[in-house]
């Protein structure tokens, strides 16, 4: 019913979508001497969604301010077939990731340049945090978690997609992201903030851990609450100057646009921070020809899930912190 009316005849053919098998990206993995990756993705007919945006006719309008060094693989738009799983290289490195193209959207727009601190503040089960590596440039990157058990499996993706060098330019902790109190502050030049969210693609479709079950009702109503803890220690954590992404996997407007403009009204009033949201409107532009976007959103972009695009949901909308 909500959904119903946030995105009126948009939602029969979002919610189809969701109840569909999803689609997915393949990650390359530049740590994996797996030569052969790209060749073996490309004769799968399969190709580079972001090199293909940026050398198309959308890109030809201008560069648009994106992480590098990402190659992610996808399908073309109405094609349902699936990737296989990746195979390890000679040192056991395996040569690609399997994820939601979409979810890389938010590491896209994260922007992230030669030698800058990163802040992964909701990292596991590690996918972003793998992509944020692929681009080379983090001086350093500090990934936190509250969950233990999906602190282990960052741990295990880590461990098999890099090498020793590259883990060692990664700090992992678990840690209460929420907690203002601990936050590092005026640290980071980029900062992530993948929030926990009610999940509407898994909510519909598992039964199992469901946040919609009587026994997680608190927790779910508590969700807004820490996503807007949760950013505003990100904004706290950015550097004056630096650049903030907030993302979730939901529909939900309460949990993506009331979220983003709460903090920053919360990060003025309480921190006398202002921090000013940045248009992504190129996103939809470049990346029209891979996925659905809602275009009604007030701040922020949303990837809506699309029969011939089965991507998302992701929401994600990018702040900057003021330089005073």
């Amino acid at each position: 019913m909500n959904y119903g009316m946030q995105f009126g005849p948009l939602w029969p053919s979002a919610r189809v979508s969701l109840l569909s098998e999803p689609k997915y990206g393949a990650l390359v993995n530049n740590f994996s001497w797996g030569g052969d990756v790209v060749r073996d993705l490309q004769g799968l007919r399969a190709a580079d969604f972001i090199y293909a945006a940026q050398n198309g006719p959308a890109g030809a309008e201008g560069p648009a301010p994106l992480s590098p060094n990402i190659q992610c693989y996808t399908f073309p738009k109405g094609d349902i077939c699936r990737f296989p799983p990746a195979r390890p290289d000679t040192v056991g490195i395996l040569g690609y990731y399997l994820m939601d193209a979409a979810s890389l959207l938010p590491v896209l727009a994260l922007n992230v340049q030669p030698g800058q601190l990163v802040l992964d503040l909701c990292a596991a089960p590690g996918g972003k945090t793998l992509a944020l590596l692929q681009t080379g440039c983090c001086r350093h990157l500090t990934a936190k978690d509250i969950s233990v058990s999906r602190i282990k499996r960052l741990h295990g993706i880590l461990h098999s997609y890099l090498p020793k060098a590259a883990r060692d330019n990664v700090s992992v902790s678990v840690e209460d992201g929420s907690n203002w109190e601990q936050v590092e502050r005026d640290v980071f030049d980029r900062v992530l903030v993948d929030v926990p969210c009610t999940t509407d693609r898994h909510s519909v479709m598992e039964h199992d851990n469901n946040l919609f079950t009587r026994v997680r009702k608190k927790e779910r109503q508590q969700l807004p609450m820490l996503q807007m803890q949760l950013l505003v220690a990100g904004i706290l954590a950015a550097k004056p100057g630096g650049e903030v992404v907030y993302s979730t996997c939901t529909l939900s407007q309460l949990q993506n646009e009331y979220i983003v403009e709460s903090a920053i009204k919360m990060a003025e009033t309480q921190f006398s921070i202002d921090v000013h949201v940045e248009d992504l409107s190129c996103f939809r532009r470049l990346f029209q020809d891979t996925f659905s976007f809602y275009a009604e959103c007030r701040v922020g972009e949303l990837v809506l899930p699309h029969l011939t695009a089965n991507f998302g949901p992701t929401y994600f909308c990018k702040l900057r912190r003021a330089q005073h």
